[in-house]
């Protein structure tokens, strides 16, 4: 086994090139062996690994720097730069991450997650070189796939790196899926190049004839380059990257590492912004993942054979929370004309997959853009229609602007489906939805929500549609609760009593209403009563009850599944005079690991609940 042999870069370039497709396959086996107990990127890594070999095998990784965009294709980086050891802890608590991460790995610069940030990154480690002279040389290189240049702020760094002409590599993979087949101009004038690959074999032709037989700045150099110029405009309408300041190079085979090498380390060698597109097949050398590039996209664990996914055992109803949402959007759009879609590369992911099926035409995929998104929900709003976007917690950050300036400003009818809200599980820091609350409370004129269960879930996304103002609502990446509870009608701004109790009052939201019941039965054993209340507004709350319930207990415990800071719980203790006790997670980054790892971890289960109840009455008892 040659990957064996490997603990550091270094010792990969003490292979043969001949050797390399040999630990190509080592590596895939290695990917799948793990991915197939952990669950992971599946697809995004087994089509990655030829590149990850040869930039590997050309750069010094002791002084280089590559940054990876997202991280989702970067298993076998991590395998070469000795994690292999650890792999098959990937994705668990305590484990190796599943994106790059900064506390992982010398060999990692940024731990990230998220689309479209390598190029400005990477053109900022440049800067940083050029600007230290006494420091080493270094080379920069960014790897983004087709799916990355449908964010804005690729473009941004594209734009800034081509003027200012520093010496940086972008490696461009493309395989017509980000997470689901690409949309878009982009990806259709990418197909384009990769059906023309005329132009840099015949730009390579003309180079040599002009530099061996034509003398520098004479009249037939100029004249060639004219040509050049209009050939360009022939061959690959736009020339996009060029005229952003890029020399292009490719498209080249990503699997070929007797092409790739060579191309690589001549590449490396020249100076200024250079653009390499490689294309890949998303799955490569498994089957199951290359006829199904989306579903192993992100996988959960499975047969290695037949690649079925694993049965688990369901000791919870398999419905989701995502999938209730679907179901119901598309129930709605049934009978109302108005209602359009959005999501942002992610129809699987927030299940609008099942609306576009049966509502293409009014079905919107912007591609990984998600301040578009809402600026151009906006301008449907505007027009009379009701959009619904879905996008995920961690994702709606990059929207921020939109949502104050677009939406609540001009106090419009959109609607955002906050799916993946609270602890997400295995993707980790980059991904745990748990600063919604906080970020979105101080916005003016905007409503929010969560449910507690399917059918509150149903009656909310009812409701907002039917507001004709600005709502979001929140729900987690998980299953519904097994024991339905009792659903009264949604009106703004006011909570439900779930349970009445004369000791201690518990005000729940959203994910934390069950265990926040289950917790009160716990306590009741005990002889504490607890009175239990489903918030169901973040903003505007039920300001009412809530003085209410200040006036009456002494104890008052707020329990929300987001940050503490800024969040449900503080807007509880601003609205009423009493002494409230907040129940959420830190304001800390929260590591990767398995979603009732994490809910135990940090006391939002029932026994923790109940725990942690008991525990701060005691302490004020003394």
């Amino acid at each position: 086994m040659l990957l064996e042999s490997i603990t550091t870069p270094e010792d990969l370039k003490a292979l043969r090139l001949e050797q390399l497709p040999q630990l190509a396959e080592e590596i895939r086996g290695r990917i799948i062996e793990v991915v197939s107990h952990t669950g992971g990127h599946l697809a995004s890594s087994l089509g990655a690994v030829e590149l990850i070999i040869a930039l590997h095998y050309c750069l010094d990784l002791a002084r280089d720097r590559i940054i990876f965009d997202v991280g989702h294709q970067a298993y076998a980086h991590k395998i070469l730069t000795g994690r292999n050891k650890d792999f098959a802890s990937l994705r668990q608590y305590q484990g190796i991450s599943g994106f790059p991460s900064k506390d992982e790995s010398v060999y990692d610069k940024f731990t990230t997650g998220h689309s479209s940030t390598a190029v400005s990154l990477a053109l900022g480690l440049a800067c940083a070189r050029d600007c230290s002279e006494h420091e080493q040389y270094f080379k920069v290189v960014a790897v983004i796939g087709d799916g990355s240049l449908s964010g804005g702020l690729c473009f941004e760094g594209l734009n800034n790196a081509g003027h200012l002409k520093k010496d940086i590599l972008v490696i461009l993979n493309t395989n017509e899926l980000s997470i689901a087949p690409n949309v878009g101009a982009l990806s259709t004038y990418l197909n384009k190049i990769i059906s023309l690959p005329i132009y840099n074999r015949f730009r390579n032709s003309l180079e040599s004839l002009v530099k061996s037989r034509i003398p520098k700045g004479s009249r037939l150099m100029k004249i060639a380059n004219k040509f050049e110029e209009g050939l360009k405009g022939l061959f690959i309408p736009g020339i996009l990257f060029e005229e952003l300041g890029f020399r292009y190079f490719g498209p080249l085979d990503g699997h070929n590492l007797n092409l790739l090498i060579p191309t690589l380390k001549n590449l490396l060698n020249i100076k200024g912004p250079i653009l390499l597109h490689v294309v890949t097949k998303k799955g490569k050398g498994y089957s199951p993942a290359e006829d199904e590039p989306v579903r192993f996209h992100s996988a959960s664990p499975f047969d290695i054979k037949t690649g079925k996914a694993l049965s688990e055992k369901q000791t919870t109803s398999p419905v989701t929370y995502t999938q209730a949402f679907s179901e119901k959007l598309a129930e709605l759009a049934s009978s109302n004309k108005k209602i359009v879609a959005i999501t942002a590369a992610m129809a699987e992911g927030t299940g609008l997959d099942k609306f576009r099926g049966l509502y293409p035409e009014r079905f919107f995929d912007v591609g990984i853009a998600e301040a578009h998104a809402v600026c151009f929900a906006s301008g449907l709003a505007k027009e009379g229609l009701r959009p619904v976007v879905a996008i995920y917690s961690s994702f709606l950050q990059r929207a921020y602007d939109q949502i104050i300036e677009e939406v609540a400003l001009q106090n419009l009818g959109v609607v955002l489906a906050i799916d993946r809200a609270g602890i997400v599980g295995a993707d980790g820091p980059t991904h745990q939805g748990i600063f919604d609350i906080a970020f979105l409370r101080n916005i003016p004129n905007l409503v929010m929500m969560a449910p507690k269960d399917k059918a509150e879930l149903e009656a909310m996304l009812e409701f907002a549609i039917n507001l004709d103002r600005p709502v979001s609502f929140r729900y987690p990446k998980d299953k519904l609760p097994i024991i339905p509870l009792p659903c009264t009608e949604i009106k703004l701004a006011k909570a439900e009593v779930l349970r009445e109790g004369k000791d201690i009052a518990l005000i729940a939201l959203g994910s934390m209403v069950s265990p926040s019941l289950l917790a009160a039965e716990i306590l009741a054993k005990e002889g504490i009563q607890a009175t239990v209340i489903n918030s169901r507004f973040i903003k505007p709350m039920d300001i009412d009850l809530f003085r209410k319930i200040g006036a009456t207990f002494r104890f008052i415990f707020t329990v929300e599944e987001g940050i503490l800071s800024g969040g449900f719980g503080s807007a509880v203790r601003e609205a009423i005079e009493a002494t409230v006790i907040n129940i959420g997670l830190p304001t800390e980054f929260i590591p990767h690991g398995r979603r009732d790892i994490l809910l135990e971890k940090y006391g939002l289960t029932k026994d923790g609940l109940a725990g942690q109840i008991r525990q701060a009455i005691r302490s004020i008892n003394g």
